[in-house]
């Protein structure tokens, strides 16, 4: 158990952190409401319309679609960083795994690599 016991105890901190500051800041920010701030944030698009009730889709006849090029780009964010997280293991036991975890790690950061160049290169994370 003693093991376990800083582990604990940071995460006891962050949990009294994380209350603590939203009291304060509830508490102690400013409530100036305005038509805008209670408007639901849409990433950047503007809100169309509620869905009439034959569900002809977001927005109704009148919405407008949202950008596949939106869904590309966090696609890729997400594929990016599931496969960064995996060098955090192989940096933890980078001594145990000798030269064979090495040229793992190699040939997996190439194997990034060359997906990214990719991407690149097809113009993937320009955003218009």
């Amino acid at each position: 158990m003693n093991v376990y016991m800083p582990i604990l105890v940071l995460g006891a901190i962050a949990v009294v952190f994380a209350v603590f500051s939203v009291l304060v800041a509830s508490v102690v920010g400013p409530r100036r409401h305005n038509r805008a701030k209670l408007q639901a944030y849409e990433c950047g698009i503007e809100p169309t319309s509620q869905p009439d009730r034959h569900g002809s889709g977001i927005g109704g006849a009148t919405g407008q679609r949202i950008p596949v090029k939106y869904y590309l780009t966090a696609m890729l964010f997400i594929i990016f960083d599931i496969e960064i997280v995996f060098l955090y293991p192989w940096a933890v036991h980078f001594d145990a795994l000798g030269a064979f975890g090495l040229a793992a790690m190699a040939l997996f950061i190439f194997n990034v690599s060359v997906a990214y160049a990719y991407e690149w290169r097809r113009g993937g994370l320009t955003w218009d």
